[in-house]
């Protein structure tokens, strides 16, 4: 998956978690606490929803870097798929 496709898909669960966030206001880059109010049960449900999507094992001491769009982006290119 591309660049471009993954951050897509990535803003896709993250509304999908928090429906009153408009993903065209999505700073990429600045972590979601500090955008808008997003908790540690919207990141377990963020979390939950990449391990479904990309098949990937998701460790709770990992969570944090899943805090904005381009490090989840980069946590992704950087783990293999779970077998």
């Amino acid at each position: 998956m591309n660049d471009e496709k993954l951050t897509q898909r990535l803003l896709a669960l993250l509304t999908e978690v928090a429906p009153d966030i408009d993903p065209a206001t999505v700073r990429l880059d600045r972590d979601f606490r500090d955008q808008f109010d997003f908790d540690s049960m919207d990141l377990f449900n963020f979390a939950t929803s990449i391990v479904q999507t990309f098949g990937v094992d998701v460790a709770e001491k990992d969570y944090r870097r899943l805090l904005s769009i381009e490090k989840a982006a980069e946590y992704l290119r950087n783990k293999p798929a779970a077998s």
